[in-house]
C-alpha cells in the first residue's frame, strides 16, 4: 500500500522542486503539503542590517544558482502534493496542526519548516521525520552546510535523516549522507547538489520506515557546534569565499580518505542496500 504522507516545508524554489519531485514517487501519496511563507527568510534578516555587501551577494548567487538547478522542473513539472501556503511560523497555529492530525497521515515528512511544538510535536511518535541539512551531531541549528565551509571543513556538509524531538537537530538519527563534492564547485553547487541527493533516500525511507533498522547514536563530539543566525556576518562570507579560491575543494579531495575516516555518519545498512 501507499505511505500517505503529509510534507512541512518552505516556499523557496528548492522547497517547491523537493515537494513536487517527492510527491511524483508512485509508491507514496503525498495527501497535503504546508509551505511556509519566506517572511522570516535569512535575506530578510539581512536587508534590515546594515554593512551587508558580501553578505547580500552570497545569497543572490545562491537564488541564481537555485533558479539554474531546479526552476525548469518547478515551472514544467506535475504537481501531486496538494500545497497549501501558510504564513513562516504558523505550521504550531492550532488551525493547522487540527488539520494535520485530523488527516491520520501514515508519515509526516519536514524539510525547512519551522520548529516543531506541542501538540503537533507529540502527536506522531515515531512516524514525524525531519532531513536536517547539515551533519548532526558535529554541526547543528542555523546554516549547517554554510559554517563547514567557513571552518574549511567540507567534510561536515551533508545531510541527516532523524526522527523529531523538541530539540534543535537532536533526535534519533535514522541515516547521514555527506554532500557529493568536485573540482570546480562552488557553495551553491555543492548544497543543491546535495538537495537533489536526499530526495531518494527520503523517498526511500519513507517506503521502508518500517523495517529500518535502529542505528547506534553517535556520540556528541566535544568541539559540538551550533550555528546560529547572528552569527552569519560579512567576515564569514569573505572567509567562505577565500576559502574556495585558496583551493579548499582541491585539497579536500586530495585528502578525503583520511578527512572522511575521522568524521564517521551513520550509515543504515537497509538504506545503503537500497539505495545501491
Amino acid at each position: 500500500m501507499k505511505k500517505r504522507v503529509i510534507i512541512l516545508t518552505g516556499s523557496e524554489l528548492r522547497h517547491d522542486f523537493f515537494r513536487k519531485l517527492f510527491a511524483l514517487d508512485p509508491e507514496i501519496d503525498v495527501i497535503q503539503t504546508f509551505c511556509e511563507g519566506t517572511e522570516k527568510s535569512l535575506s530578510a534578516f539581512i536587508e534590515k542590517e546594515t554593512d551587508t555587501v558580501m553578505r547580500l551577494k552570497h545569497l543572490k548567487a545562491r537564488e541564481e544558482s537555485e533558479k539554474d538547478f531546479f526552476n525548469v522542473f518547478v515551472k514544467t513539472s506535475k504537481d501531486l502534493s496538494n500545497p497549501v501556503f501558510l504564513p513562516k511560523g504558523e505550521i504550531n497555529n492550532l488551525r493547522y496542526t487540527e488539520k494535520i492530525i485530523n488527516l491520520k497521515p501514515d508519515l509526516i515528512i519536514a524539510y525547512g519548516c519551522s520548529l516543531i511544538k506541542e501538540p503537533l510535536l507529540s502527536a506522531f511518535p515515531k512516524r514525524f521525520l525531519n532531513v536536517h541539512l547539515g551533519l548532526s551531531p558535529y554541526y547543528r541549528g542555523s546554516g549547517t552546510n554554510y559554517w563547514p565551509l567557513v571552518n574549511n571543513e567540507p567534510e561536515f556538509v551533508g545531510a541527516t535523516f532523524m526522527y523529531i524531538d523538541a530539540g534543535i537537530d537532536t533526535g534519533d538519527i535514522i541515516h547521514q549522507i555527506r554532500a557529493r563534492i568536485t573540482w570546480g564547485d562552488t557553495p551553491s553547487s555543492i548544497g543543491n547538489r546535495l538537495i537533489k541527493d536526499i530526495i531518494p533516500t527520503y523517498q526511500a525511507i519513507v517506503k521502508n520506515v518500517d523495517s529500518l533498522r535502529t542505528m547506534p547514536q553517535p556520540k556528541v563530539p566535544d568541539d559540538e557546534k551550533v550555528c546560529k543566525q547572528k552569527d552569519y556576518d560579512e567576515k564569514s562570507v569573505e572567509k567562505l569565499y577565500n576559502n574556495f579560491n585558496n583551493g579548499m575543494v582541491e585539497k579536500y579531495l586530495s585528502e578525503i580518505n583520511e578527512r572522511l575516516q575521522k568524521s564517521p555518519i551513520v550509515e543504515n545498512p537497509s538504506l545503503t542496500d537500497l539505495l545501491k
